[in-house]
């Protein structure tokens, strides 16, 4: 009859840790790449911070480090793809952006400021961080410019030689 434990009935989907990882295309591509470089070099920074004096700057690579891992796994499982309504890429952008600016500050002055060892590591880490982060936004720049630009050559085109904005005398 219909019984609830019979062999022929298939069990429910579940939704464990595995599905969240990175598929292996993404992983070996360049954002792929550098997303999960993003995020292995913002938690190591972010347990350097922890055990040194410096303990002021723990905030900034935790913060990084949960919003790069947010943007893989927004990329890895294409939900900016699903989900048109926000600009992945200027969103990218600027947490490349902010996030190279802020590791870079963080990393001169635990450098400079404290002598400890584990400040020393987290500030060369966060020079580490501060060249990835960089290198990713020059990259999502220029993809952002590059889309721009072919958006703006399909939707209008001038014919070149037109200066009616212009008095000729």
């Amino acid at each position: 009859m219909g019984d609830i434990e019979s062999p022929e009935s298939t069990p429910p989907h579940q939704v464990d840790i595995f599905s969240f990882l990175p598929s292996k295309d993404f992983a070996t591509s360049r954002k792929g790449i550098l997303l999960i470089s993003e995020v292995a070099l913002s938690f190591i920074t972010f347990v350097c911070f922890v055990a040194s004096v410096a303990a002021a700057f723990v905030t900034a690579p935790l913060i990084e480090f949960l919003l790069a891992a947010f943007m893989l796994i927004v990329y890895s499982n294409k939900f900016s793809q699903q989900l048109n309504g926000c600009q992945w890429p200027l969103m990218d952008f600027l947490r490349c952006l902010t996030a190279s600016i802020i590791f870079f500050v963080i990393s001169i002055i635990s450098m400079s400021r404290y002598g400890d060892g584990a400040s020393k590591a987290g500030g060369v880490f966060g020079f580490i961080a501060t060249l990835c982060f960089a290198f990713d936004c020059y990259i999502t720049f220029n993809e952002l410019t590059n889309s721009r630009k072919q958006g703006e050559g399909s939707t209008q085109e001038q014919p070149a030689g037109n200066d009616s904005d212009f008095e000729s005398e």
